[in-house]
């Protein structure tokens, strides 16, 4: 049985958390999700939802066979203990293959990276993006969103 993994805030699920997830799971039998609690999101806003209802969300998927929490301290935690014989990246997360094969390896963790295809918009209003979901909400709702996004993903 091959085991995988797929990481993310999954903060806002959208279609592409599910397009992701759904794309890591045909990489083996068994697909296991964590979900990064608030401590470990530093390179974006903090999640809108908290960890507990974002791995709920995740875990309601029909790909998703298990979903997890992340270690508050040390992401690699859940690693250990899955044991995975494959990590599928999303296709636009900031991490860098070849520094987590390394982490993997100086860990003693017999597992390959790969990387997530990515899901391009299939109408003219679909939102790939929390941060644009939020920007949007702000916009109807009278916020002032940016406009920018916030780089949730």
């Amino acid at each position: 049985m091959t085991r995988v993994v797929a990481q993310g805030t999954f903060d806002l699920l959208h279609l592409g958390h599910v397009h992701y997830l759904e794309d890591a799971a045909t990489y083996g039998d068994e697909l296991h999700a964590i979900v990064a609690r608030r401590t470990n999101v530093t390179h974006k806003p903090e999640p809108i939802l908290c960890a507990r209802q974002r791995r709920d969300m995740v875990a309601a998927l029909d790909a998703v066979d298990e979903a997890h929490l992340g270690h508050p301290e040390d992401v690699f935690v859940p690693i250990e203990r899955i044991d995975p014989d494959v990590i599928v990246l999303g296709f636009d997360q900031h991490h860098d293959e070849a520094g987590i094969a390394e982490a993997l390896a100086a860990r003693d963790i017999d597992c390959r990276v790969e990387r997530a295809s990515g899901r391009e918009p299939e109408y003219d209003d679909e939102v790939l993006s929390s941060g644009d979901i939020v920007d949007c909400v702000l916009r109807r709702r009278g916020g002032t969103g940016d406009g920018e996004g916030s780089g949730r993903r």
